[in-house]
This record gives structure tokens, C-alpha cells and sequence, in this order.
């Protein structure tokens, strides 16, 4: 029977393999075997490495193994002791990190390591990037693609172009980039309305803060939606997103989603939305990966990422929000790794309408990707404040939007907004029926 260390490493190595990685011992060592190539039992000046990641035959990060059921809190120290003493004659991509002394001291002091830094105990894994601007673990369903890690230092050679203002090193990582959003590219608010404002400005600053979870509440008519597309935009353009998913839990959300970002003219470019970026409403389970935002149900997500084929669109028609009940019964659903859409497919994922019901059914979807997750929803349970760690960088709730006029005896206004190609601001023409059905109010 194997030890439970015998064991850690028999599961890294199967991960490792499914996300692409070709497994070899130092003895039998070959760069060329692929373009990742994980080295068991590297001797390095500080000690072993129980994997040195090489990708393009430049080393690149380590895994730290431990046996399972050992927590990892301070591992990521050791890995990146292991990370800072890789042999001069190794080609390697080198930043600079801080390391923890090897006595165990709170101190720290900056050295030159390796980028990419995990921790596993085959059952669980930790990632850290050396080249955030304040670089700490977090949790991670799988490792990383050996390509992924590639785009990543390329970004971080190249830099985005005016991307946020920052130096080479600043721009290097997605969290260094939006620490400096807010800062370097301050929103431009014409076509929006306060509580707008508000919301996309509190979320920036979540973001910059790195915080991987964050909730809006806005009232029903409120411009949830609206908000949501600026953001993206912002996200996409400033912060170098590569792709956001937009998930609904019925086709018809994800409808009026798509018509939103296909109908937003971008305020500092005067374009629309679909003109700059492609969006893909989808209507099958193969996404396109041109695509800067995908809008679907988390029932097809799962199902894509389940390797399913086919998925019938009719169970795509009723909101889960009326099968609450019936969901409820359910046994969680259970997620494994699916290399057509691995861990880092996506950068952020929007849900919208987050109610109570996705929380245990679907939680494992929401897991297993390496993404910031960001709610919207006009009536947040427990449930939903937990799941956002407490997050709420925006309440707007209904009575306020009843003080300002939003919503009116119970009916909702609708707002819409346009930008001429002059730049200028147009808000007119919502208007809802009140109590007395004779008579409309109208805003604006």
C-alpha cells in the first residue's frame, strides 16, 4: 500500500499530465519532450525541488509536494526558498520575489526567483505569482497550462499599452494592472447615474485590493445589467482581461445580456461594444476562443465542462430561481478537470441574478475556475452574502431606487442610455405605468 506521501505524488503527477505538463524524473530529463515539462526531485543550492516547472525549456516555477492532510499554510515560503536557489548555469525567467529566511523569522528580504510557485498535496493545491504587486497563495482546482504561464510572461515582457500607467514590472500580472486601474484610468461617467458610478468604482477598488469575490445589489430596473457591460469594458480594455464570462440562469437573461453589450456604445472610443470585442451568446457547447466575453446558463457550463457534446436548450428556459425546491434535493454537482476549458479560461465571471440556489448545487462549478467572481442581484439571502465573503462594494436596494423614482408602486422604470458620436449624453425615454393606469410618470 502506498504512503500518503507515495500518494500526494501520484496525484500531482496525474494532474500535472491533464493540464499538459510532461512528467519525468532528472535522470531521464528532456526539455524537448514538450513545451511544460514537470522534473521530479531537481537538486537545487537550497535543497530539492519536488517538481521544477520548465516551460519552453526555461524554468519557469516549482511544486512543492506534501503528503495529504497536511495543511499548507507556510509552504509557499519553502517553495519559494526552493525558487531562489535554481542554479546559475539553468536558463531560467527570474523576478524579484520575497523570501521568508530560512529560519522561520518574519522578516523579509527581496531575492531574485522564479515566478510560478505551487504548493499540493495532490488532493488540494495553492498558487502563488511572484510578480503580483503583493504576491500571496490562493487556492487553485488544478495547476496551470504550460501556455497559460507562457502569455503570462509574454504580457510581461511586452506590457499592455497604456494599460495602466505603471512600469514594466507593474504591468506584468492581471492584480497589478488593477491595482492601478482606478488610478490610471478613471471612469468616465457620462450615460451613467450615481448609484452606477458608485458601484463600478467600489468594484474597482475591490479588485485592486485582490479581492476575488465581490457582490452589487441594485434594485430591479436599476441598470444592473447596464453596469455590468461598463465594467467589462474597463476590465477588457485597461486591465487586459482575456475573457469574462457573463452566466444566467435562463436563455432569456442571457438574451437581454447579449443585446446590452451588442447595443453599448463605448464612451472614450464611440464605437459599440460588438465593433471592438467579440461577443458570443452560446447556443452550443464549444466556445469560441476569439471571444472576449461568453454569456450562457451555469446549466450549460456544466455541461461543457462535464464533456458533454450536446445540451438541450429547453433545459435552459426556466429560471432556477422557480426550481429552488426541487434543486434543493439535489446532491451537489461534482466537477473534474476538462483541458478545453482549464482552470484559467477565464479572468473574471460575472453572475448574474446570484440567488440562493447555486450556492450548494453548483459551488464546484464556481471552484474550478481560477477567476474573480462577481454577483449581481437586486435581493441577496445569507447564502449569497457568504458565498461573496461578505463582499458588498454596492447596496442599492429598493427603497432607496423608490426615493429616487427608479421604481414606483411596485413598477419599475426603464432606463436607457445613449452617446451620439459627439460624445454626447442622451438619457430619456423610461417611463412605467404607475398605480393609476390613466397616467404615466416619466423620468427625464
Amino acid at each position: 500500500m502506498p504512503t500518503p506521501e507515495e500518494r500526494a505524488r501520484q496525484n500531482i503527477d496525474r494532474q500535472l499530465a491533464a493540464c499538459g505538463w510532461v512528467v519525468q524524473d532528472r535522470a531521464e530529463m528532456n526539455l524537448y519532450a514538450g513545451r511544460g515539462v514537470a522534473v521530479r526531485e531537481f537538486p537545487l543550492e537550497t535543497g530539492y525541488a519536488d517538481y521544477l516547472l520548465f516551460v519552453d525549456r526555461q524554468a519557469v516555477g516549482v511544486v512543492e509536494a506534501k503528503k495529504e492532510g497536511v495543511t499548507l499554510t507556510g509552504v509557499a515560503e519553502q517553495a519559494a526558498r526552493y525558487a531562489a536557489g535554481l542554479p546559475e548555469n539553468i536558463p531560467a525567467v527570474r523576478t524579484t520575489g520575497l523570501v521568508v529566511g530560512a529560519t522561520g523569522r518574519s522578516h523579509q528580504q527581496p531575492t531574485l526567483t522564479l515566478p510560478f510557485l505551487y504548493e499540493s498535496t495532490g488532493l488540494e493545491t495553492y498558487f502563488r505569482d511572484e510578480r503580483d504587486p503583493q504576491p500571496r497563495s490562493r487556492r487553485v482546482f488544478a495547476f496551470h497550462r504550460p501556455e497559460t504561464l507562457a502569455e503570462w510572461l509574454a504580457v510581461g515582457v511586452t506590457g499592455l499599452v497604456g494599460a495602466c500607467g505603471r512600469s514594466p514590472r507593474q504591468q506584468m500580472t492581471l492584480r497589478g494592472r488593477l491595482a492601478a486601474l482606478p488610478h490610471a484610468h478613471p471612469l468616465d461617467e457620462r450615460g451613467l447615474w450615481p448609484p452606477q458610478v458608485t458601484a463600478i468604482r467600489n468594484l474597482e477598488a475591490s479588485l485592486a485590493q485582490n479581492k476575488p469575490r465581490a457582490l452589487i445589489q441594485m434594485a430591479t430596473g436599476a441598470g444592473k445589467t447596464f453596469t455590468a457591460v461598463n465594467f467589462t469594458y474597463r476590465l477588457i480594455k485597461f486591465a487586459g482581461a482575456r475573457r469574462v464570462l457573463f452566466l444566467v440562469d435562463r436563455n432569456n437573461l442571457g438574451r437581454q445580456a447579449f443585446r446590452a453589450f451588442d447595443g453599448f456604445v463605448t464612451p472614450d472610443d464611440g464605437r459599440k461594444f460588438t465593433e471592438l470585442y467579440n461577443v458570443q451568446h452560446l447556443q452550443s457547447n464549444v466556445p469560441d476562443d476569439v471571444s472576449k466575453v461568453h454569456i450562457t446558463t451555469i446549466q450549460r457550463l456544466y455541461s461543457m465542462l462535464s464533456g458533454e457534446p450536446e445540451f438541450d436548450p429547453a433545459n435552459e428556459e426556466r429560471s432556477l430561481f422557480s426550481l429552488g425546491d426541487a434543486l434543493a434535493k439535489q446532491p451537489p454537482k461534482t466537477v473534474h478537470y476538462n483541458p478545453r476549458l482549464p482552470i484559467e479560461y477565464y479572468d473574471f465571471i460575472i453572475i448574474d441574478e446570484c440567488h440562493r440556489s447555486i450556492y450548494n448545487l453548483w459551488r464546484q462549478v464556481f471552484d474550478y475556475f481560477d477567476a474573480f467572481l462577481i454577483g449581481l442581484t437586486a435581493t441577496p439571502s445569507k447564502h449569497t452574502f457568504a458565498f461573496f465573503d461578505k463582499n458588498l462594494v454596492m447596496e442599492y436596494g429598493r427603497p432607496q431606487a423608490v426615493a429616487d423614482g427608479v421604481n414606483v408602486d411596485g413598477e419599475v422604470y426603464r432606463i436607457r442610455t445613449h452617446i451620439t458620436e459627439r460624445g454626447e449624453t442622451i438619457q430619456a425615454g423610461f417611463t412605467v405605468p404607475v398605480r393609476d393606469r390613466r397616467t404615466r410618470a416619466q423620468r427625464w
